[in-house]
Parts: C-alpha cells; structure tokens; sequence
C-alpha cells in the first residue's frame, strides 16, 4: 500500500506550488480540485446530477459546470452547497481511491502527496492518509494572494475563507508545516527537506 503523504492549506496558500514542487522530485501527486474538475466538465461522471439537482442554469453551454455561477449560488445558499458536495464528494473519494491504488501497484518504494484544500474539514481523507503536511501563510497574505490571482474583491475572498477551516485548525492537525509567507524560492528547499523525511518514512513502512 502506498503511503500517503496529505497537503493542504487556505485558499491562495501555496498548495499548487508545493505540490508541483513534490512532483518534480518524480512522486506520484493527486489532487482532489484537478479530480473534481475532470468529473464537472462536459461528459463528467458528475454533470448528470448536477443538472438534476440544480437545472440548467448552472451548465455551460457545452456541458460542464459553470463553476462561476455555482460558486455564487452556494455562497448565497447554504443548504445548495451541501446538495453539491453530496453529489461530488462520494465521486471524488471514489476516483482518489482508485488512482492511489494504482500508484500503489506502480511502486512500492515511492510515496503520493494527495492534495486536499478541505482536509480538515473531512475526516474521511484524514483517515486515508499517514501524515499531513500544512502550507501555512496569513490570512492577509492569502487575501492579497486570491485577489490578484481570481479577480475578486477582498469581501468576496473574506467570505470564501469564513467558510474554509481557520489557520489555527490547519496548523493544529499539521504534523509537518511549509512556510509560505514570502518568496516561492523559499519553498524548494522546505519541500526537497521534506521529500527526503518521507522517503525514509514509505521506505519504513513499505
């Protein structure tokens, strides 16, 4: 069984540039947003109880997810965000599951960094992985990150962290952190220290 190594952090934290870090030192990366994205394009596993759920106004005109306006909807409705992540969450599970046993079965010497921005706030991949690693920056560094980045306003990436686990709850559950406060070339030498520590660990327990 592979081991798996769990990354996560806030919104306009860094996960992205860490794991393409992670993934240049040749180890196996899942990331549930890039699942998540291939089962809500068009033809996705998922579009057809999207659209059964919540109609036709939240598909594109060629058949994915107008991510857009359902990131809007879910916002404003409490009750449809959780409508959508009991659709998406069981069809993401299912396919990380998958690509992690077939990875497993690809090495046995290697580990998989399984990235998960809502780790906290699923204990379902809490238990599927046997270490967690935070990227971890301030709340106002992730703001000033997101807007430049996204195009949105402040007030909308406030609400966007208001919904995410807190900083505190990330770090509390952390057993390794990456620092990500200031310039992305402080980030390769805290991962390349990092891939060493679990390539020693998957050695041990494989």
């Amino acid at each position: 069984m592979s081991y798996i190594v769990g990354l996560t952090g806030g919104i306009g934290s860094g996960k992205s540039a860490v794991a393409d870090l992670f993934a240049a030192h040749q180890v196996s990366v899942i990331d549930t947003d890039v699942v998540s994205h291939v089962l809500t394009a068009a033809g996705g596993a998922a579009m057809p109880p999207i659209r059964a759920a919540f109609g036709e106004r939240m598909i594109t005109p060629d058949g994915a997810l107008d991510r857009a306006a359902m990131r809007a909807y879910v916002f404003a409705q409490p009750e449809a965000r959780q409508r959508l992540e009991a659709i998406l969450h069981p069809l993401i599970r299912a396919e990380v599951d998958r690509l992690v046993n077939a990875e497993s079965l690809r090495s046995h010497y290697f580990y998989t960094v399984l990235v998960v921005p809502l780790l906290v706030e699923s204990g379902t991949y809490r238990q599927r992985v046997q270490r967690i690693a935070v990227v971890d920056c301030s709340e106002t560094t992730q703001v000033r990150r997101v807007m430049a980045r996204n195009g949105l306003s402040q007030n909308e990436v406030e609400r966007i962290l208001q919904a995410q686990a807190t900083r505190a709850e990330r770090l509390a559950i952390a057993d390794d952190v990456i620092e990500n406060e200031g310039q992305l070339a402080a980030l390769a030498p805290q991962v390349a220290q990092l891939h060493e520590k679990y390539l020693g660990l998957a050695h041990h327990v494989c």
